[in-house]
């Protein structure tokens, strides 16, 4: 059978693509926050830089002399995106739950959620990412508001906090 192709796959073009995306321009889309505070390395941070725009969240970072340059290598849209900076995580956190928005550390944690049962975030939100080595700190632990853990099936017990936070966000986003 050497016929047409019957339901072959069309991809969308740029113009259709950028049809379907929000209007405005933003400066804080103000419900959805990823919060690696703890980074080992910038590469990370540009992914999940590129991952909030795609999802429509901001990032909050800490205030270490690196972190410029590496946003700036990792923002490959060059267009402005939404970055808080703090010189005090856990304060930070604090004054985010204060401000009545939830906390959801990526962590390996008895009563965690598996990341499959993570509900779509209904309220302001802000996934909570730890260093790569040590996790999320014990002083900002106990301002979380609950755990999300990412089940595997291979020898690893974590994947990089750059590829954990996008499947989080994602997931917090609605998008899957």
């Amino acid at each position: 059978m050497s016929g047409p192709r019957r339901n072959a796959i069309r991809p969308r073009t740029r113009s259709e693509i950028a049809a379907n995306r929000r209007r405005r321009t933003h400066r804080c889309w103000g419900h959805l926050v990823a919060a690696p505070l703890w980074p080992l390395h910038g590469a990370n941070l540009g992914t999940l830089l590129r991952t909030c725009d795609a999802v429509g969240a901001c990032l909050a970072v800490p205030r270490f002399p690196w972190v410029p340059e590496a946003l700036a290598r990792g923002n490959t849209l060059r267009k402005p995106t939404c970055v808080h900076t703090t010189g005090d995580p856990a304060g930070w956190l604090a004054g985010r739950r204060e401000a009545g928005w939830r906390l959801i550390g990526v962590e390996l944690a008895d009563e965690a959620t598996r990341l499959g049962d993570l509900p779509a975030a209904r309220t302001p939100t802000v996934a909570v990412l730890g260093h790569e080595q040590d996790g999320i700190p014990a002083e900002a632990l106990d301002l979380l508001d609950g755990a999300v853990e990412i089940p595997m099936v291979g020898h690893g017990q974590s994947l990089n906090v750059a590829v954990a936070g996008s499947l989080v966000l994602y997931k917090l986003a609605g998008l899957m």
